[in-house]
């Protein structure tokens, strides 16, 4: 009897814990966007510090070389950009969210180049996943063209997301583990509505 009564008092309390878990897993559908906005430690350390966003990592896309090093990347050779692929529950934010704070924390109209980095591997692209991200990309490419925000022209490479080759363990949140590390990403003051200049 005593057993009865305890597993009378446990069962509701099991029951709704499962309730729950069910609801979290229905709203833990993630998407996921790709971004390259030069050095991959300050763009990753952005976009993980972003409400919405489940989880970052870096790597290597958009080139021509198999399962490239970062010593690799130096000479421009492997044709890859450095990358964050960013994992985010689209209830919470937005692919078109990303994509505005991706053209205000980089500069997206200096080619092969952000700050003190040059060459391609430090190009600004955006590597769509499906068709849908591949209209929003360009439908907003061409907003933040229009907006003049940037008084130069924008230079974002989009195109489909390929094979995506994670760095080195020691790249993957760097300025998680190195706090004051090299980063020049930050967000402008921009409006793509045509209303603020940089």
């Amino acid at each position: 009897m005593k057993n009865l009564k305890t597993l009378l008092l446990i069962l509701p309390v099991f029951l709704f814990t499962q309730q729950s878990l069910a609801k979290e897993k229905v709203s833990e559908k993630t998407e996921t966007a790709t971004f390259a906005a030069g050095c991959f430690w300050g763009s990753e350390e952005f976009f993980r510090k972003t409400k919405g966003v489940v989880s970052t990592e870096v790597g290597y896309t958009g080139g021509t070389t198999e399962n490239p090093k970062y010593d690799e990347m130096h000479d421009g050779h492997t044709g890859h950009a450095e990358s964050v692929n960013v994992v985010f529950d689209p209830q919470k934010i937005s692919y078109e969210k990303l994509l505005e704070l991706f053209f205000k924390f980089h500069d997206p109209t200096t080619p092969n180049r952000q700050g003190n980095d040059k060459g391609n591997q430090y190009r600004s692209a955006i590597f769509y996943h499906g068709d849908i991200q591949k209209k929003q990309a360009l439908a907003f490419k061409e907003k933040v063209e229009k907006s003049k925000a940037w008084k130069s022209p924008i230079v974002t490479e989009i195109s489909e997301a390929k094979k995506f080759w994670l760095a080195e363990d020691y790249h993957q949140k760097y300025l998680m583990k190195n706090p004051g590390g090299y980063d020049n990403h930050y967000l402008r003051n921009l409006s793509f509505d045509g209303t603020k200049k940089q």
